[in-house]
């Protein structure tokens, strides 16, 4: 399977983690963690690699490490 990108908006310091699509096609993820010391992207990258059966190695932040929407890249297995 290619690798594959999507478009994820990002809402830190939500009660529960939780990712899904919306449907425009692109996905909201829910993170408990707060947006400091780059824990809620770590929490997001682990969210994604359970949701898409994948390592965690496999999914990266292509851009938007900072913001609020981000371009996740997902390698195909």
């Amino acid at each position: 399977m290619p690798a594959r990108v999507i478009q994820i908006k990002v809402k830190p310091n939500s009660r529960a983690s939780l990712l899904e699509q919306k449907e425009d096609g692109t996905w909201l993820a829910q993170i408990k963690s707060p947006p400091v010391d780059g824990k809620a992207n770590e929490e997001l990258i682990a969210l994604v690699a359970k949701h898409f059966e994948c390592r965690k190695s496999d999914v990266s932040i292509k851009t938007g490490g900072s913001g609020r929407v981000k371009l996740v890249r997902i390698e195909g297995s």
